[in-house]
């Protein structure tokens, strides 16, 4: 009794009010109950958390009701939590999982239901299904108040927070971070990272200036809480007016990070995964696995034959990143969108933490940010990245799709196409080592259209071919 609703990349997002409603959460949180009677871990009890957004934290109460009418026990977040913090508040609690209310980076109009394993991390696709299918229709679907769950203890209010810090002081040793003077610009873009950095760095002789910092669910200045361009333009300019060292952004979950330099210029998403795994390997000196999904960076690949790892590639999306990282052990994981997770953690996004370890970098290099990317370049040579998104009528995607898997072009802007890999979506390998992907997005109606490419002049042309195969150019 799923209808339309279908688990995407990371959890089911949808507008507010049109599909988006109290019923349809409520749906969702009795096939996730029954989920977890079947699994058998439901005597655990999941941490339920939400975000920032127009009624979030009324939609969550709405899943606590479920899950206690259900015989299920809930830590519900006492505010509005990162991504990351509800991940290991799992981990800490020896829950069987959570649920997350939360659209992330979508635009204002939406809301989004995130589900999560007893490892803090994303469900794998099979067990995705399974929920789906065990979703009622509203007649299924078992409810309490939530004054009465609260009074009878099946749910019950929780703080992540000191959890979470703990954490993060066994994993990064911040005091030389707060006692560096750095002057770091924070734009919290109205999400769920509001406070972190300056709870985290402050009180030291490093300033946090934080921006968009308080609740605003309509996220002006910005087309959506999404730490890419051009959502980062009014706070990387914030950043050149106060003179900031280095600009850390997180989108409304914070469990994605961006970057931008001492320029206030943004670094893309692929340069900060290809310098996180330069300082775990070089910098820090660790070994291990890295797992990657098709869309991101192949300064990676060649990061792992420079130091003897294993680079292990996905399709895109925590879903498939999450089990993969478990199952190798490895040193980090992470995709495109900016969302990056390391060993000893959760197999979960946190920007939080990739803002801190980006920051370390900083510090025990005592480099600025440019100065780390000519860094990372002498290593592995430079590398560019863009992507265009294009939306597209829902009834065209099956020719767009016939389209693009029946496309076999010799060259790309002139480059001999060496390989074409049918992971997610369809990646056009090319000569220089670069890449063009097309796919369609997993929680949205768009077509993404990426390119990674060693030759700078052939960005612009990689992606209008990409176009043209799509047959939108």
């Amino acid at each position: 009794m799923s209808d339309s609703i279908i688990f995407g990349t990371d959890g089911w997002r949808a507008s507010v009010a049109e599909d988006y409603t109290f019923d349809i959460v409520r749906r969702c949180t009795q096939g996730f109950a029954d989920y977890l009677h079947e699994l058998g871990t439901a005597d655990k009890g999941p941490v339920i958390g939400y975000d920032q957004r127009y009624r979030s934290e009324h939609f969550a109460a709405a899943a606590a009701e479920v899950m206690a009418a259900n015989g299920i026990r809930v830590w519900l977040t006492d505010g509005p939590t990162p991504t990351p913090v509800i991940s290991y508040s799992v981990v800490a609690k020896g829950a069987c999982g959570a649920v997350n209310i939360t659209a992330s980076h979508n635009p204002s109009t939406d809301n989004g239901y995130k589900v999560r394993d007893e490892t803090g991390g994303a469900i794998a696709p099979d067990n995705l299904k399974r929920i789906e299918t065990l979703i009622p229709a509203i007649d299924g679907v078992k409810r309490v108040r939530l004054n009465d769950a609260l009074e009878q203890g099946m749910v019950s209010y929780h703080d992540g927070g000191p959890d979470y810090l703990a954490q993060i002081g066994r994993l990064i040793d911040v005091r030389p971070i707060r006692d560096a003077g750095l002057r770091i610009v924070v734009d919290c873009m109205w999400g769920n990272g509001i406070g972190w950095f300056t709870r985290i760095l402050g009180g030291g002789k490093t300033e946090i200036i934080e921006i968009h910092n308080q609740r605003h669910p309509l996220f002006p200045e910005m087309i959506r809480p999404e730490p890419i361009p051009p959502n980062v333009d009014a706070g990387l300019a914030r950043a050149r007016e106060l003179g900031a060292d280095v600009v850390i952004m997180n989108d409304g979950d914070a469990d994605r990070v961006g970057i931008g330099d001492e320029h206030g210029r943004f670094i893309d998403q692929l340069r900060v995964f290809g310098l996180l795994g330069y300082y775990f390997l070089q910098v820090r000196g660790e070994r291990g696995p890295i797992v990657k999904t098709i869309s991101t960076t192949k300064m990676l690949n060649k990061l792992g034959k420079l130091y003897g790892v294993p680079i292990h590639e996905t399709g895109v999306g925590f879903k498939y990143i999450a089990p993969k990282f478990t199952e190798t052990r490895a040193l980090l994981g992470g995709e495109e969108s900016g969302g990056y997770a390391f060993r000893g953690h959760v197999p979960e996004r946190d920007g939080i933490l990739a803002g801190l370890y980006l920051l370390d970098m900083m510090v025990r290099l005592d480099r600025k940010p440019s100065e780390l990317i000519e860094l990372l370049f002498s290593k592995v040579g430079a590398h560019h990245y863009l992507r265009i998104d294009n939306r597209f009528p829902a009834q065209e995607k099956a020719s767009i799709l016939a389209r693009v898997a029946a496309a076999r072009p010799n060259t790309i802007a002139g480059m001999a196409v060496t390989d074409i890999v049918t992971v997610d979506g369809h990646q056009f390998l090319m000569e220089d080592g670069g890449w063009l992907l097309i796919r369609f997005s997993g929680t949205e109606p768009i077509i993404r259209i990426y390119c990674e490419t060693t030759r700078e002049d052939k960005v612009d042309r990689i992606l209008q071919d990409g176009m043209q195969i799509a047959g939108l150019g």
